[in-house]
């Protein structure tokens, strides 16, 4: 029940199930741990059928067995036939697939000047051709069954330059480019594709493991001075949590966004607010 005009309105039974994904079929990259573990643990608390899948096999298969309905998969997003393999696994185990969230990144921070070509391609092949690759294969699924939805995870770098980042930005800047392709061709079939940018996950395993490490030798700051650093650049005054991205995610899986395609949408606090 809401109000519109001072009047009360009634939500019908179709409302109240458009945000409903129980039963879905989800695939979720580099979900054996971090902000993929978390997405998989949300998708499954939200009734979905789970594919955990990640390079690492053993962390992928700890994190299924912790779900009700969840199968392990180990995928190099980067090689086209375990992708494949990944889709037929899921298809072969629950008949359909309905979200695919292309999560599995990288990032290494080096100065452009000092910048090891060959990691700067890595880190391309992981974010772009990965996720490309995870495109490829749910759309072909989504045009048979007229249904689906792909959420890739995304960055706030990729709507604008991250400083000594430059191949992190530039493959998140050509995801974007990717997804919105993509949902230009996935419309006919009443499938969608459109992306997350999350501000810094500074309480993350990426931030803890790897970046603070790298951002404080770049900076010459202390970790400390880092965390301070970029809590300060956000309006909110906090960094991006694994929940307000799952949110997110739960939302553009579900039929409450069907008007929605080929968006990038920030979740940053207010750090950027550009389109």
């Amino acid at each position: 029940m809401f109000k519109i005009n001072g009047k009360h309105i009634k939500l019908d039974e179709r409302e109240r199930k458009m945000t409903n994904i129980k039963d879905k079929v989800a695939i979720i990259t580099g979900s054996g741990q971090g902000l993929g573990e978390a997405i998989a643990v949300r998708l499954a608390n939200e009734g979905c059928k789970v594919v955990v899948a990640d390079l690492n096999f053993e962390l992928a298969q700890k994190v299924a067995d912790s779900l009700p309905q969840a199968i392990a998969v180990k995928v190099d997003v980067t090689n086209e036939q375990d992708v494949e393999n990944m889709v037929a696994e899921t298809i072969k185990t629950y008949g359909k697939l309905d979200i695919m969230v292309p999560n599995a990144g990288i990032l290494f921070a080096e100065p452009i000047e000092d910048f090891d070509v060959n990691k700067w391609r890595k880190v391309i092949d992981v974010n772009l051709v990965g996720n490309m690759l995870c495109c490829k294969y749910a759309a072909r699924e989504f045009m048979k069954q007229n249904s689906g939805a792909i959420v890739a995870i995304n960055s706030k770098s990729g709507k604008r330059g991250s400083f000594r980042s430059s191949a992190y930005s530039a493959s998140k800047f050509g995801a974007i480019g990717l997804i919105q392709s993509v949902a230009l061709e996935l419309a006919p079939f009443n499938a969608r594709a459109n992306c997350i940018c999350p501000g810094n996950l500074l309480d993350g395993t990426l931030w803890q493991n790897s970046l603070f490490d790298q951002y404080a030798k770049n900076r010459g700051m202390s970790i400390e001075e880092v965390k301070k650093h970029y809590e300060s650049q956000v309006p909110l005054n906090r960094g991006c949590t694994y929940e307000d991205v799952a949110n997110l995610v739960v939302f553009l899986s579900s039929d409450a966004s069907s008007y929605m395609t080929g968006q990038a949408l920030n979740v940053t606090g207010g750090q950027v607010m550009s389109p």
